[in-house]
């Protein structure tokens, strides 16, 4: 199927929902309504709700997805601070008319810079977060790796595409066959839709700053060959001095965007980790 074609029937298939930010919406799409707990998957930084495209189908079926753009990104406006609270603002209030009262706490899933955004939203409204499972997220303090990014501007054709799949393979995906035709199509129209800059909401301490005042469980899933953030041990050890048991799942023979690299294996770490009764850090 055409990209875009694929794109807008999973769309199709979502009950859309906004809700204030700002000085307008936030977006929200909702998959699998009645069919277990609901869950939230967080995007990554430049990314929206298609960062999830190639699990949504599955997860749907186990869990209500509710999946948002976030504040300054997709189809969502900006918050009304370019900061961690004004975005925390908006994703509480969202969840709490679109999840309802008695959809709250909520189990909380987020992809790299998504990750950042809900661990500061569980710390800074505790109401709302049940427990929560970081992907690939930086703002660890450890070590950065070296993503490698080219020029895409000014290019066309075969040209353009072999940029866009080098810069899939120098910082998304690992495997050549990974930067597929979808994963291609969604690159530039997601980055270019991003208006928040989250570079220094995320690098070099955010999350690890944040952590001690996360009162539920945080869990984690890495991709064992994770570019921006390498070296799954000491990521692993800089959230165990936080939360000593804390689960820490390595997607072998992924990279950083490993839910879309290894959608099954990512699905199941989550779900099993989702099935477990949470836990209070000590």
């Amino acid at each position: 199927m055409d990209p875009q074609a694929f794109l807008d029937a999973l769309d199709s298939q979502a009950r859309r929902a906004q809700t204030p930010c700002g000085d307008g919406t936030m977006v929200w799409r909702i998959w699998g309504e009645g069919r277990g707990q609901p869950l939230v998957l967080a995007h990554g930084a430049q990314g929206s709700w298609t960062h999830w495209v190639r699990n949504i189908e599955r997860l749907s079926r186990h869990r209500t997805l509710i999946v948002p753009d976030l504040p300054g990104h997709g189809d969502s406006a900006m918050p009304s601070s370019e900061d961690h609270a004004g975005i925390s603002a908006a994703l509480a209030q969202g969840l709490h008319i679109v999840a309802g009262s008695q959809g709250l706490p909520i189990d909380l899933c987020g992809f790299s810079f998504g990750g950042v955004a809900l661990a500061h939203l569980a710390a800074l409204h505790p109401d709302v977060a049940r427990r929560l499972v970081i992907v690939g997220c930086g703002g660890l303090g450890t070590p950065m790796g070296n993503p490698r990014l080219g020029r895409i501007s000014g290019l066309a054709g075969e040209a353009r595409r072999a940029a866009l799949k080098a810069n899939l393979l120098g910082l998304m995906l690992h495997h050549p066959e990974s930067a597929d035709e979808l994963a291609i199509h969604m690159l530039l129209p997601t980055a270019k839709a991003a208006r928040l800059h989250a570079s220094p909401l995320v690098v070099p301490d955010r999350l690890v700053r944040i952590l001690p005042d996360i009162r539920v469980a945080v869990d984690a899933i890495w991709g064992a060959l994770d570019l921006p953030h390498p070296d799954p041990a000491a990521q692993k050890a800089v959230l165990r001095a936080v939360q000593p048991d804390a689960e820490f799942r390595i997607i072998d023979d992924a990279g950083h965007w490993a839910m879309y690299e290894r959608p099954q294996a990512f699905e199941a770490a989550l779900l099993d980790i989702l099935a477990r009764p949470p836990r209070t850090p000590g």
